[in-house]
This record gives C-alpha cells, sequence and structure tokens, in this order.
C-alpha cells in the first residue's frame, strides 16, 4: 500500500494528491506524449523522476504553509543521471524553474548548472527524500538509437522534445487535481477537416474564366501531391494570386490523411498576414477547429461563461488543436527556448504538416539555426514541412548540408499551372528620385501607393503630399490606428476616390489593398515584389496599366538593407522581368553568396550547441528572431484611454496588456531617453510606460520623435 502522508499537492478546497498519484498519472502522460517519435520509455521515466524530491520533510513542511524554499527538482535528475539517463536527467532538473545549463564537470555547487546541481546530494546540500525508494521503482529504459551517435546539438533537441512531454504532463496532471475534471479536447479529425475542406472547395469546379482554370490546376495538383508524397520536406511555389493560401491547406489535409500526421501548424511572418489567413481557415474548418497563438490575439481565461474561449486560450498553453496559425517568432524561439512555458507544446509539432508560410521572410542573421531546426523535425520527428511562397528563396543548399538524404519535393512543379496568366504588373525602373520630385509624380496621380524603407523618409514623402487626399502609414502609428486608417483607405480605393498613401514596409506583410500604380524605394528583390502584391491586386486592370516603379532615393542605404539593395541591383541589371522564376532565384542565391555562411548565424547559435555541453540559457537568450533593442509606449488613444486607466489602479493582467497590444508604438533607446527627458512619459510601478503628452501624437504622423536621426530603419 503506498504512503498516503507523502503529498504532492494540496487543492483550495483541501482535498490532498499522493505523489506517487501525481507521478504515475505524469509518466503516463508523458509516454503517451512521447509515443508518437518512439520515445515512450525516455517521457514514463522522467514522469516518474520528476518530483522525488518532494518525498523530503522539508517539502512536506512547505507543503502544509511554512515558508522555506526547498528545491525539489534536483533529487530526480540526480537518480535518473545515476542510471546514465542524461536527457531525461536534464528534463527533470528543468521541469520547474527551466533547463539549465549543462556547465563544466568541476562546476560545484552552488553553481546552477547541471553539473553544479547535481553535486548536491554528495555534498549534503539536499534535503532527504529517500522514501521515494520505497513506493516508486524508476523503470529500465533505453537512449534512442538516433541518439547513440548523435551531435550535441541533435542531443539538446531532443532534450526540449522529452523536456516538451514532462512539463505538458505535469501541468495537465495538476491542473486536473486542482479542478476537479480533465481538460476538455477537441476531437475533430483530420477526416472530418478534409471533409469540410472538399464541401467549401466543391463549387469551384468546374472552373469559370482562365485565371481560375489555373487556380483550380494547382489546387488539384496540391491535393494529388499530398495523397502520394511520403512524409519529408517540400517546397511550394505559387504564383501570386494562384490561390497559395487554400491550395496549401489542401496538401496539408490530404497529406495529414493519408499518412495519419495529427495537425497543421502554419508558421507566418507577421500578424497582419496571420488574422487574414486564420480567417480564411475559420470559414473554412470552423472557428472552433483553428487556434491562433500571436501577440494580438486575445482569449481570456476569466470567460467561463464561453467554453470556446477557454479551450483556446487553453490550447495557447500546448498547441492541442486541429489547426494552429502562428508566427515565426513563436515556433523558432519555442524550439530553442529553455522554460517550461514556451517548450510546453513542442511535443504537439512531432506528427504534423508545418507550413512556412512566406519563407524569404525567414531572418538572415538566423536561417542557418531556423533551417536546421526544421530538419531536425522532419528527421527524427515526423514531420512533413512545406516551404510556401511566392518567392521561394534558395535555401536547397542550407537543407542539403544539414539533412543530405531528404531531397526538397516540389509539390506544383512549373508545367502545373501557366504563370503569365498571373502576371499582373509591369515593373519601371527609376533612377535617383528627391522627395520633391518623387511628390511631385505622387501628386499627379489619383490613386497611388509608395512604400519606403525608414519611417523619417515616409514622413517626408507624405509632407510633401496634398493631405486632403492623402494618407501616412508607419510603425509611429498604434496598430488600432493603422487599422483605421487602412479601412479608410481600403473605402477610398473601393469608391475610386484619391487616394495616395505614403508607408513603410509594413503594408507589404499581407495587407490587402489594391492600388493602379505602385512607387518603391529599392530594396531587397523579396520587399519590391511583396510591394508590387499590391499592385493591380484583385486583376481588374490590364498589365500595362498597372506600373510598380523602382526608384532609388535621395539618401544613402541604411546599412540594413546594403547587401538586398546589392543582389537587388544586380538581378534588376540582368532581367526586365524581377518577377520571373529565374530572377527571384538567382537573387537569393546571390544574397546568400554576398551575405556569407557566418552571417546566417549571427549569433553562432549552432557552433555553440557543438561546442558547449547543453547551454539551453545561454541559446535562449541569443535567440531572438527580432532583435532591436526597443521599449513601448502605450498610447491613450481612444478605447486605449480607458485600458491605461486600469494599468494606473493596480490592474495590469496579461489579459490588459495583450489588450493594450493595439495601443503600443515601439521606439528605440534614444527616442525613448529623449521623450523620457521631455518629461512626455508617465512610467508605472510596474514598468509599463504610458505617453502623458499627447501633443505629441497626431492623426497623420503617429507618435513624433524629436530624437530621430532617420537612419534607423524599423517597420
Amino acid at each position: 500500500m503506498k504512503n498516503s502522508s507523502f503529498l504532492a499537492h494540496i487543492s483550495e478546497m483541501g482535498q490532498t494528491q499522493t505523489i506517487y498519484s501525481h507521478l504515475v498519472g505524469t509518466s503516463q502522460l508523458a509516454g503517451e506524449f512521447a509515443r508518437v517519435f518512439d520515445c515512450e520509455g525516455q517521457a514514463a521515466l522522467a514522469g516518474l523522476a520528476h518530483d522525488i524530491g518532494k518525498y523530503s520533510q522539508e517539502f512536506q513542511r512547505r507543503l502544509r504553509g511554512d515558508a522555506i524554499k526547498v528545491d525539489h527538482s534536483t533529487a530526480g535528475a540526480i537518480e535518473c543521471w545515476s542510471r546514465r539517463q542524461p536527457f531525461a536527467a536534464f528534463a527533470v532538473a528543468g521541469h520547474h524553474g527551466g533547463l539549465p545549463d549543462g556547465g563544466g564537470q568541476m562546476d560545484e555547487p552552488p553553481q546552477p548548472t547541471f553539473f553544479g546541481r547535481i553535486k548536491q546530494k554528495a555534498h549534503g546540500c539536499l534535503p532527504v527524500y529517500e522514501k521515494w525508494a520505497e513506493e516508486v521503482v524508476l523503470p529500465q529504459t533505453e537512449i534512442p538509437d538516433f541518439l547513440r551517435n548523435a551531435s550535441s546539438a541533435q542531443g539538446m533537441f531532443f532534450t526540449r522534445m522529452l523536456y516538451s512531454c514532462l512539463v505538458d504532463a505535469d501541468f495537465l496532471d495538476t491542473e486536473a487535481f486542482m479542478s476537479g475534471k480533465v481538460r476538455e479536447k477537441n476531437e475533430t479529425s483530420v477526416e472530418q477537416l478534409w471533409d469540410m475542406l472538399k464541401c467549401y472547395i466543391s463549387d469551384w469546379f468546374p472552373p469559370k474564366g482562365e485565371l481560375n482554370r489555373q487556380r483550380c490546376a494547382i489546387l488539384e495538383k496540391c491535393i494529388q501531391s499530398g495523397s502520394e508524397q511520403s512524409p519529408g520536406l517540400f517546397s511550394l511555389t505559387v504564383p501570386t494570386g494562384g490561390g497559395k493560401t487554400v491550395s496549401s491547406l489542401a496538401f496539408a489535409l490530404a497529406h495529414a490523411k493519408k499518412h495519419g500526421l495529427r495537425r497543421v501548424i502554419y508558421v507566418i511572418p507577421y500578424t497582419s498576414i496571420i488574422e487574414q489567413t486564420a480567417k480564411v481557415f475559420q470559414n473554412i474548418l470552423g472557428a472552433e477547429n483553428v487556434l491562433e497563438h500571436h501577440s494580438n490575439v486575445l482569449y481570456d481565461l476569466q470567460d467561463e461563461a464561453n467554453p470556446d474561449t477557454i479551450r483556446k486560450a487553453q490550447a495557447t498553453e500546448n498547441w492541442d488543436a486541429p489547426v494552429v496559425v502562428t508566427t515565426a517568432v513563436q515556433f523558432f524561439e519555442s524550439l530553442y527556448a529553455y522554460q517550461p512555458s514556451q517548450c510546453r507544446k513542442l511535443h504537439n509539432i512531432a506528427r504534423s504538416v508545418v507550413i512556412f508560410d512566406e519563407a524569404q521572410m525567414l531572418p538572415i542573421p538566423y536561417l542557418r539555426p531556423c533551417v536546421w531546426a526544421i530538419t531536425q523535425l522532419v528527421e527524427q520527428y515526423g514531420v512533413s514541412a512545406v516551404l510556401c511562397t511566392a518567392t521561394q528563396p534558395a535555401l536547397e543548399p542550407i537543407i542539403h548540408e544539414f539533412l543530405p538524404h531528404y531531397p526538397v519535393r516540389e509539390i506544383c512543379p512549373p508545367d502545373t499551372c501557366q504563370w503569365d496568366v498571373f502576371q499582373r504588373v509591369t515593373f519601371r525602373r527609376m533612377g535617383t528620385l528627391t522627395w520633391d520630385e518623387l511628390s511631385t509624380q505622387l501628386n499627379t496621380k489619383s490613386q497611388v501607393l509608395c512604400v519606403v524603407n525608414t519611417r523619417k523618409a515616409a514622413k517626408e514623402v507624405y509632407e510633401r503630399l496634398d493631405k486632403t487626399e492623402s494618407f501616412h502609414l508607419s510603425t509611429l502609428m498604434c496598430p488600432a490606428h493603422r487599422q483605421r486608417q487602412l479601412k479608410k483607405i481600403r473605402t477610398r480605393l473601393e469608391e475610386q476616390l484619391p487616394c495616395r498613401v505614403v508607408s513603410t514596409s509594413l503594408i507589404e506583410a499581407g495587407v490587402d489593398v489594391d492600388f493602379p500604380s505602385v512607387f518603391r524605394e529599392i530594396a531587397g528583390l523579396d520587399s519590391i515584389l511583396q510591394a508590387a502584391g499590391r499592385c493591380n491586386r484583385e486583376g481588374k486592370r490590364s498589365v500595362a496599366e498597372s506600373e510598380v516603379t523602382v526608384f532609388e532615393s535621395e539618401l544613402k542605404t541604411p546599412p540594413l538593407f546594403s547587401i538586398p539593395v546589392g543582389a537587388a541591383r544586380h538581378i534588376m541589371a540582368r532581367y526586365s522581368d524581377f518577377s520571373s522564376q529565374s530572377a527571384i532565384h538567382d537573387y537569393f542565391s546571390d544574397l546568400m553568396n554576398l551575405t556569407g555562411t557566418a552571417e546566417l548565424d549571427r549569433k553562432n547559435i549552432l557552433s555553440l550547441m557543438q561546442t558547449n555541453f547543453f547551454p539551453f540559457r545561454v541559446i535562449a537568450e541569443r535567440f531572438h528572431l527580432i532583435d532591436s533593442p526597443t521599449q513601448i509606449i502605450y498610447i491613450p488613444l481612444n478605447e486605449g484611454a480607458a485600458l491605461v486607466e486600469k494599468l494606473r489602479h493596480g490592474t495590469a493582467s496579461p489579459f490588459i496588456f495583450r489588450q493594450l497590444g493595439r495601443y503600443g508604438v515601439s521606439v528605440y533607446e534614444d527616442h525613448f531617453a529623449a521623450l523620457q527627458a521631455a518629461g512626455a512619459l508617465e512610467i508605472l510601478e510596474n514598468g509599463a510606460v504610458i505617453l502623458n503628452n499627447m501633443d505629441l501624437y497626431s492623426e497623420e504622423a503617429g507618435l513624433s520623435l524629436d530624437a530621430d536621426s532617420g537612419e534607423a530603419v524599423f517597420v
């Protein structure tokens, strides 16, 4: 009979859960999670071992109210390590406070490294916990074969996946005990999702018109490839306007249905694209089956009246949903994280179809670590990965380096459709224009979009335009303000009213607008093509009258843009059609060559993992896809004013901060310092920063930055 006096948890109602019950429950769940990548034994071991440190008298006293600190995680790590189970040992060591850095074998307590911690028992630094052996028998389990000769980097990746199984199981078992009920799951199957998609596209056939015939040819090829191709690594190269969103979903569901894969995960670079894509998927599959997980989505766990909201809020913790739409930042930073909250979802990526939309937007300084992570998911964790874009980058050499025996298979070969049917614009290259010359040209047009590289440039050009019919967009406007401006812009475009817009590249990130004419300051070719996607977007005008003009500005090219601009100039000198597949492929090849291998892993993530012993925290601190030293300033504008008042009165829940994200403007440190010195900022005790001088925020330009040098690029 198990000893009921050793407790793991006491609920608010005074109910108790024994350690043994919690260990068994966690072990069973963790093993179930890891079964999908054939590591059930490792996870079951970690689950049984993770809380054996709670068998100490000190922890039992703490549980009953004594104000003492007790390390309950290290004991299980020591027992796993002594059984030659290093991966389980790391997972157990980190299940409460996060995965530790490995450190060196000479480390001693109180150093917080893994080696420092597992010596605590020998140094008499841990409470006595030996009673665990009277109740628990840790199972013998084999190290997975693929790890026997694996690199240190592969070992770290596996440890995070194992850790994910453990921490999710730990949370779920604890939650079930505390709440008295098991979390509700979405039981919609891939087969049911497939039936919904078939119903949605049923009236597309037979297609009407040449453009729809080409779109349907792409769709049919995606469905065919999904059913016929074995799991692995794919590319999907579809021309702009080719129905990429629905066709890629069709491939994913057909492929998942054929091979028993569990879910579809869409990884998208910007939240503006996510919101549009998620709405399309929700229309097809039902809102209850599509989870959005990004900084702008709001799920209030306190909203007990809405079970669907509760389920979705819970699903953001571990991605237990049929379809997940998320950001590249969320996806890749989780794969390189060390904290339980970020890693908890990782095991649910295994045996999924993961689609990387707009793959050309993966940040160059982290390109090699991102591609390496993708290849690990494909090689060892049953993922089918799709690099999906209208401007396919030349990633094949990097992929082949990491995964030489897995060819990248194109889902839609060039003969699938006639690319020229999707040609919507004529490109025109112009020399250098001063701001006065540029604004003169813009003022002659009734409807025109101009995209420039810096916030200062956008403001300079806007100030030279006829104001009554012109609009300015930049990230100096809070998101709610930009959305209002975009609504006005779309209305004027639809009603054929004069509409001149000057914007930074934020408008290129999937914003659905349609101009007859676009001017784009020279940048990388991918940015130029994204801007071109805002011209004749609906295909209602002739190609000849839909011009995209690429110009040089009067400013020196910012250092951040120098390599992409150099590669773009080289391609534009060789090709008249910048959007051709040959031009795009050559551009990305040139870009990789000009950038150099070292710059594709600027923070030395991969080499650090190979040369150090499991440096989890060091890696997580280095791996930030958006690596800008900025501060958020909240603007008390419209609904934002009431939210700011809640902050001032001490209401600072995560839900409030997510709502306030719509009223936040990010500024660089020197701009922040200038505004603070001018007395324009109010800094609350919780660290939130509020603009207290609304004279510095205008309807036309957003936040005024007196310290703005104009050289920083922030879009």
